[in-house]
């Protein structure tokens, strides 16, 4: 399964598809595993990243304010650029905003590994990027939407998906990892559950897709409508990861994860909010799952791509 991540998890979505438009009834109980199973996802990505190597990824301080800069002022500002150009329908904006502002902390790290970036950086990382990206989403949303916000956003969600999808978690796993540094069960137990990424990723994609595909079936005008503006995001992100790599003079592998970080989104983090906005933003889940489609296929063309825009020539920082 790790040899052929790529195709599975794009059989994964196809077969998501297939069950949500052949029993679309199913959708209201799908819905309630997401997080459940996004939390399992979540744990075992944190318990990859040993609470030390945590530490010096925070010393990393090229790398690290790389990733910063590129998801937390680089994308906003590509996403203000668009944002006026968008369907003035708030519930893609919602969905939109909610999805392209976060960055991506589960399959990036597959994806920029198999491109040859440093997934280790980046898998070091992923707790300060969804904390950041918790912190300053609400704060994003408040200047984009201005004071309809209030409106149209509860924080009561935002607080649930920061305690479910990341205290939670991390806690869990940091837990496990002191277990398995002094007791043999301990580390049976942590080597168990690392081999279950790739299976909670196809369980993920699988039942958000299944979930959400009779919304993107019935609503198929409106969200055709976002496509092109994923895609462009997709190609702008590839040439702005490229640019700031070499402004932060960062070596290959390195600006590789880069290019993925600020390319890739946080669709599956971000679900759950989505799907707990009020009555009448129901559209705003089916956007965020067609930028999950776009963006996966995006990154089979990314694996490629990347490799050829950052080639190995690139200088190596200093």
């Amino acid at each position: 399964m790790e040899h052929h991540q790529v195709v599975i998890y794009l059989l994964a979505m196809v077969a998501g598809a297939g069950i949500g438009l052949a029993a679309p009834g199913l959708a209201p109980s799908l819905e309630h595993a997401i997080n459940p199973v996004l939390g399992a996802l979540l744990y075992v990505t944190f318990l990859q990243v040993p609470a030390a190597d945590l530490a010096r990824s925070l010393r990393d301080g090229r790398f690290l304010s790389a990733a910063l800069v590129i998801n937390f002022i680089v994308v906003p500002l590509v996403v203000a650029a668009m944002f006026f150009l968008l369907p003035t329908d708030q519930a893609v904006r919602v969905g939109v905003l909610l999805v392209l502002l976060c960055p991506c902390v589960d399959y990036v790290i597959v994806f920029s590994g198999l491109a040859g970036g440093s997934s280790d950086r980046l898998l070091a990382s992923t707790p300060l990027l969804l904390i950041a990206q918790m912190a300053l989403l609400p704060l994003f949303l408040l200047l984009f939407m201005g004071s309809d916000l209030a409106e149209v956003v509860e924080v009561g969600p935002f607080l649930q998906a920061f305690l479910i999808l990341i205290v939670i978690p991390l806690i869990l796993a940091w837990t496990t990892q002191a277990w398995a540094a002094h007791r043999p069960a301990g580390r049976a137990v942590s080597a168990g559950a690392s081999t279950l990424m790739v299976p909670l990723m196809v369980a993920v994609l699988a039942i958000v897709v299944a979930s959400q595909i009779p919304a993107i079936s019935d609503n198929l005008t409106d969200v055709a409508a976002v496509i092109p503006f994923y895609i462009v995001f997709l190609i702008v992100m590839a040439y702005a990861g490229k640019a700031l790599s070499a402004a932060f003079r960062l070596d290959v592998g390195a600006s590789r994860a880069i290019a993925f970080s600020g390319a890739t989104r946080n669709s599956l983090v971000v679900l759950p909010l989505a799907l707990a906005l009020p009555d009448g933003l129901e559209l705003a889940a089916a956007v965020v799952v067609t930028q999950t489609l776009i963006e996966v296929i995006g990154m089979v063309i990314y694996v490629r791509l990347i490799p050829r825009l950052i080639p190995s020539s690139e200088p190596v920082r200093t």
